[in-house]
């Protein structure tokens, strides 16, 4: 599944981008996931606030195990990390980056309603918040085809502005759905300010980016996420 791509809207998707609240009616706190490799841990806000789809199909993935034991399959210094391809477990394996989680699955929106995965394990689009790929931001990869992400997924090292799904320089649309820094900015600054809380191990992600890789981007030693752990 590869990173540049095309994404679009899911009609009625922005009806769902709510907060999710509390029994007293308040707003609660975005989900965080640590992540634990082989090159320490770091921990990524996930914006369920604006991407319920999107998050919700990540934490089902991580909650599972469905992560576990993964390798990043695709590492590119100043520009991204790519994770998230079930055949990845066999780091030297030639289809490592061309999978995604089971066709026909479900999973559960925080508002109790049901998303299910088609044929290919894939999800809906969510193009919703306008949150830019930048530096230390996790965001959806996918094949170029509507509705085609599944699992994987990058973390932006450099401010990748190109991959915006509302930056329309290029044809790559990619939803960011958390981050591991503080954000920046976002297109006309309209994000809440407490999505952008500072959150730990951009060292760890640093490292990651700054591992050797072969002529194919594939990491010469893998580097492993050995598990997944969310926190609401």
């Amino acid at each position: 599944m590869a990173v540049f791509s095309r994404i679009t809207l899911l009609a009625g998707t922005a009806a769902r981008c709510v907060h999710a609240m509390n029994r007293r009616g308040l707003a609660m706190a975005n989900p965080t996931a640590t992540f634990k490799t082989t090159k320490g841990e770091f921990k990524v806000e996930l914006f369920q606030d604006q991407l319920p789809i999107t998050t919700s199909n990540f934490k089902d993935l991580a909650t599972s195990g469905f992560y576990d034991g993964l390798t990043f399959h695709r590492v590119i210094k100043g520009f991204m990390c790519q994770f998230g391809c079930p055949n990845s477990a066999n780091p030297q394996s030639p289809i490592a980056g061309t999978g995604g989680p089971p066709g026909n699955t479900q999973y559960t929106l925080p508002d109790g309603s049901v998303i299910q995965r088609d044929g290919g394990g894939n999800i809906p689009d969510e193009l919703v918040g306008e949150i830019s790929n930048e530096v230390g931001t996790i965001s959806m990869a996918n094949t170029g085809a509507p509705n085609s992400g599944g699992s994987q997924f990058f973390l932006n090292t450099k401010h990748n502005a190109f991959l915006d799904y509302f930056d329309n320089s290029t044809p790559s649309k990619h939803p960011v759905f958390g981050c591991c820094r503080r954000l920046i900015s976002t297109r006309r600054a309209s994000y809440r300010s407490h999505a952008g809380k500072v959150v730990d191990g951009m060292d760890v992600v640093s490292a990651i980016e700054g591992v050797p890789t072969d002529g194919r981007d594939k990491p010469i030693d893998a580097v492993r996420v050995e598990s997944i752990t969310i926190a609401e």
